[in-house]
């Protein structure tokens, strides 16, 4: 029988609604999604929790769905985290190797990684991530392994996402009274890339751009890395507001027209279709042409992606994208957005959508689904990682024994 173990959870809590899914480990070390949970959520805005108590019984319903789907009773989960607050830095450390031989150590690649994140940061952030981008030995770059290697100095760049430390704890804090323990607080970016991204797409150079409701998350990969990331407050949300305030009808009417409807780009919009159009309390209904409906929508589409592009020019990878840009979240389902993105940032431009998962993948094959499902690999891996880590530390540690008794003897 399963243990809970045998289980890994990953949560998505956005600012219209709770994702939740459970996947089960498989005898291949693969996973399987056995459950998934969708509440809507408004006890957040933005990205920001606003109201602990809607947010909290969102992820309660969420939670249960996704445990009556599964027959099992989860108790711990992978939580994404994002938000206009969150800022991301490369970062550079250097240390000295202290063995006598030179054989770099796992306390060697340990020291420099902490060199790496001693960037002053404000009383009121904290580190959330830290990425190796590369290692230098002794001038020799390139390096992503450094383990076993011979030298007397070690390099390190990394890519350091950090959070605001109150926000991170009143996420925690939501989570902890749903009644499920926080195993790690993921950046949501990078949770999704490990959903939606190739491995060629990693060392081409690729964009990820993930539009949830209330802003819209990025990272950049290159030579296999994260090289840059960030979040913009502007989402899917905000497509729905303009629909509500120019044509004058409740928000509820708006999201159901842009979803249905809705075109960011005039030459995809037919002249000749008409969108009826409800007034706000109960008044006359008009029809509005769909050409009409795009008008508004795609300056804000155009607002959006150019904001994207200007942060990848600042970072200086906007020559880099030779795997494409790659589109996700709720609000990249919106027609004419992945046309209009091919003419923004002048690369082929595809979808994401959720891979490397067994079991439920019909019913998670969606923009909705890639960063849950990103929460469940990113916990895969990093439970291999440390397990894979702590197998090597204790072989090292054996062959020293080894040593050190054999020279004794001799």
């Amino acid at each position: 029988m399963p243990k809970a173990e045998d289980y890994l959870v990953g949560i998505d809590i956005g600012s219209s609604k709770v994702g939740v899914l459970i996947g089960q480990r498989d005898d291949a070390g693969g996973l399987e999604v056995v459950g998934k949970g969708l509440a809507p959520n408004r006890g957040t805005r933005r990205g920001n929790i606003v109201n602990v108590e809607q947010t909290v019984e969102a992820l309660k319903q969420a939670a249960e769905e996704a445990e009556v789907m599964a027959g099992v009773e989860i108790s711990r989960a992978y939580v994404g985290i994002a938000g206009s607050d969150i800022r991301s830095v490369n970062s550079r450390g250097m240390v000295s190797v202290t063995r006598r031989d030179r054989e770099i150590s796992p306390q060697d690649i340990k020291r420099v990684l902490e060199a790496a994140q001693s960037a002053a940061l404000p009383s009121d952030r904290e580190i959330l991530h830290t990425i190796p981008q590369e290692f230098v030995v002794d001038e020799q770059g390139g390096i992503t392994e450094p383990l076993g290697m011979l030298g007397s100095r070690l390099e390190a760049t990394v890519h350091l996402a950090t959070g605001n430390i109150t926000r991170t704890k009143t996420l925690q804090t939501c989570v902890n009274r749903a009644g499920i323990e926080v195993l790690e607080v993921v950046f949501e970016p990078l949770a999704t890339a490990e959903a939606v991204l190739t491995g060629d797409e990693r060392e081409l150079g690729v964009l990820l751009v993930d539009i949830g409701s209330g802003g819209t998350e990025y990272s950049l990969f290159a030579e296999g890395e994260v090289r840059h990331s960030g979040v913009l407050p502007v989402g899917a949300g905000h497509f729905t507001n303009d629909l509500a305030m120019v044509l004058r009808t409740p928000f509820a009417e708006a999201e159901r027209i842009k979803m249905r409807y809705g075109c960011c780009l005039e030459s995809m919009a037919d002249d000749k279709e008409g969108v009826t159009v409800p007034a706000v309390a109960g008044g006359a209904q008009r029809v509005v042409p769909k050409r009409e409906l795009c008008e508004i929508l795609q300056p804000r589409a155009e607002e959006l992606l150019t904001l994207v592009h200007g942060e990848l020019i600042k970072s200086g990878w906007d020559e880099q994208l030779r795997g494409g840009v790659v589109l996700t979240g709720g609000g990249a389902k919106l027609d004419g957005l992945l046309e209009l993105s091919e003419q923004i940032f002048t690369v082929g431009v595809r979808y994401g959508l959720p891979r490397g998962l067994g079991g439920l993948v019909d019913v998670i094959n969606s923009p909705t689904w890639c960063t849950a499902s990103g929460l469940l690999l990113y916990g895969l891996g990093a439970e291999q990682s440390r397990s894979h880590l702590k197998r090597r530390v204790n072989v090292r540690h054996l062959i020293g024994t080894l040593r050190s008794y054999f020279s004794d003897l001799l």
